[in-house]
């Protein structure tokens, strides 16, 4: 064996060690390395999951957000629930509890116009909601008409002066919008009155005025059919002719304007809504109206009448309604609150987020959308909002300010005529849609 190959054989063997060696080196680092990423993506991901569980969603931001914003909803039509399950009896009522344990489904009603509405409104979900203020619908249907729709009328204001006062650690009765804001700072849920279709005042305007004496704050000019005086939204069904408002409705937009009563369009006609904003001399509303642009349903509100809007400076107070959110045939099953964000989107990219607002028709219709079911879940929308990058200031527009605003208008107006005398107008019997002969015995 030659010394010269054994020195060569044993430098080749050095040379291989220390080539594997370093090769084992590399492994360790490339091991170690990927137990360190494994390592550290266990602990990324967990330590990521708790960052997301402990930092505010949109929403808990939501919620937090609405404790201390005011949420005012146009339109909730819990008196009509009482009237068809409990005769307007308040007192048996626990609505500090589980209404839909009260009124579960198959409970018998004593009216039947109009299909039965799963319990959507108590105390507890009102809480949840964080409802701030809500306009109570005072609601008597349309049968009663040149009958009495006067006495039924009074009955539901009677209903909601009830459960107010059952429930004052709950509820305040509000008649400005300074009591808005009062009540809201206490802790407790503002109640108003809005009457929900001028056949209640039956053709007179000294009912109008005592309605307004029982803590009326709005008056829904006509419901879904035509009284003496305005059209409702079904004459511009079918290509249909609307007249309106005529001369006797003209004076009751200004005998609303002169006590301080707003004026709410929902359910009129196109023609009406015109008509109405001519006339008055404050804003108007739309307590619970949505967009027809999105949902061709002529309960909703169109886009020459939303311009118009801006004009007057009033307010369109959206409806979760599915059938007037979603124009596909199984709405009810299909709506959801993201369409319900995108009719607020609407309006605020039409005429702007000043003039937009909460009108949800709860206990009022049957199917509501996915994840707005009762009055628990606003916050779901503004969360969902949220999403949409919609600014905090908008949001407090969007929830209240900006029917606070409307609202103040309406009392200015109502302040600078305060010596004016009553409009004594007698509607003339020409008007006269229905026989009212039948049913009264002098004007």
């Amino acid at each position: 064996m030659s010394t010269t190959g054994s020195k060569q054989g044993l430098a080749s063997e050095m040379t291989f060690t220390k080539g594997r060696n370093r090769d084992r080196c590399i492994l360790g680092l490339v091991i170690v390395g990927g137990v360190a990423l494994l390592i550290g993506l266990a602990v990324a991901i967990p330590m990521s999951k708790r960052d997301t569980h402990t930092a505010p969603s949109h929403l808990e931001s939501a919620k937090q957000f609405l404790q201390t914003n005011v949420l005012i909803d146009g339109h909730n039509d819990l008196p009509w629930q009482y009237r068809r399950y409990a005769y307007n009896k308040v007192n048996d009522i626990k609505l500090n509890e589980d209404t839909r344990i009260e009124w579960p489904p198959g409970t018998p009603m004593n009216d039947n116009s109009y299909e039965a509405i799963y319990a959507q409104t108590d105390i507890p979900r009102l809480r949840e909601g964080r409802v701030g203020a809500q306009f109570w619908a005072a609601f008597i249907i349309c049968a009663s008409r040149a009958k009495d729709a006067v006495r039924q009328g009074f009955d539901q204001v009677d209903v909601i002066h009830k459960f107010i006062a059952k429930y004052p650690e709950t509820f305040t009765m509000a008649l400005t919008a300074d009591d808005i804001e009062t009540t809201f700072a206490n802790g407790k849920i503002a109640s108003l009155i809005g009457l929900e279709g001028g056949h209640m005042i039956a053709n007179t305007l000294g009912v109008l005025r005592m309605f307004y004496q029982t803590g009326v704050r709005y008056m829904t000019l006509t419901h879904s059919c035509d009284i003496d005086w305005a059209d409702n939204y079904k004459a511009d069904e079918n290509g249909g002719v609307s007249k309106g408002l005529t001369d006797f409705g003209r004076t009751v937009v200004r005998e609303m304007n002169r006590i301080g009563m707003m004026i709410d369009l929902s359910h009129v006609s196109h023609q009406t809504m015109l008509d109405a904003m001519e006339t008055s001399e404050a804003p108007v509303i739309f307590s619970h109206s949505s967009v027809f642009s999105l949902c061709s349903h002529y309960r909703n509100v169109q886009d020459d009448v939303l311009l118009k809007l801006k004009e007057n400076n009033g307010i369109i107070m959206i409806n979760f309604y599915t059938g007037y959110i979603n124009n596909a045939t199984d709405h009810r099953n299909t709506t959801t609150v993201y369409q319900v964000a995108d009719h607020i989107d609407y309006v605020r990219n039409l005429i702007g987020a000043d003039y937009v607002g909460m009108g949800a028709d709860y206990d009022g219709v049957a199917t509501m959308p996915i994840e707005l079911q009762d009055v628990s879940t606003f916050p779901v929308l503004f969360a969902e909002l949220m999403k949409r990058n919609w600014s905090t200031e908008d949001l407090v527009k969007l929830a209240g300010s900006n029917l606070l605003r409307v609202f103040r208008a309406v009392e200015k107006v109502r302040d600078e005529k305060i010596a004016m005398a009553p409009f004594e107008d007698i509607i003339d019997s020409a008007d006269f849609v229905l026989p009212h002969f039948n049913c009264t015995t002098s004007f």
